[in-house]
């Protein structure tokens, strides 16, 4: 089932209001404890694996995106491509991952968006505190990627669904 890029809108948008403290799923459960509290600063992109990272960048650079970062990660013989696309404030991550992953990117049926990133001002807090509150969290620590100017830390958490929410600090 393809969904909607006002689907997605609105999605990522009940996910930060739910994140933030917005609503309470119980409002006479009382209010709990909002994780993250002045740690959490906002989306930052919007994950999509693609198969071929050239005519992904021409698809949406054709919608009004502009490329601000691109990175390559090596991985074996081959690497992982990266490209950051903007429009207005609202950020894509296009990747390509390597021969032995395209066959499952291939093969999604229900869309390609992988995970929602959050800003965080301190990832190693934003981690601790998580992982404290016992959410399942994907990575054994923050890993650091060579992107931007300093790079980024980040982790991941999975959702109730299994979706997975990236949180992420831009290093400076």
């Amino acid at each position: 089932m393809m969904c909607s890029f006002k689907f997605w809108v609105v999605a990522l948008g009940l996910v930060l209001t739910v994140i933030s403290g917005g609503f309470a799923a119980d409002p006479s459960a009382g209010p709990e404890k909002v994780l993250l509290a002045g740690n959490l600063t906002g989306p930052q992109h919007l994950g999509i694996p693609v198969t071929d990272i050239v005519r992904s960048k021409e698809f949406y650079g054709r919608l009004g995106f502009n490329e601000i970062m691109s990175a390559e990660l090596p991985e074996g013989t081959q690497s992982i491509k990266v490209a950051m696309m903007d429009f207005n404030g609202f950020v894509i991550e296009l990747y390509q991952l390597t021969g032995k992953d395209q066959p499952g990117i291939r093969a999604r049926r229900d869309g390609h968006i992988d995970h929602i990133a959050l800003n965080v001002l301190d990832i190693a807090k934003a981690f601790d505190e998580l992982k404290a509150a016992g959410l399942t969290i994907v990575e054994k620590e923050p890993v650091h990627l060579p992107f931007w100017e300093k790079g980024i830390r980040y982790f991941n958490v999975l959702g109730p669904d299994g979706e997975r929410l990236e949180f992420s600090e831009r290093l400076r």
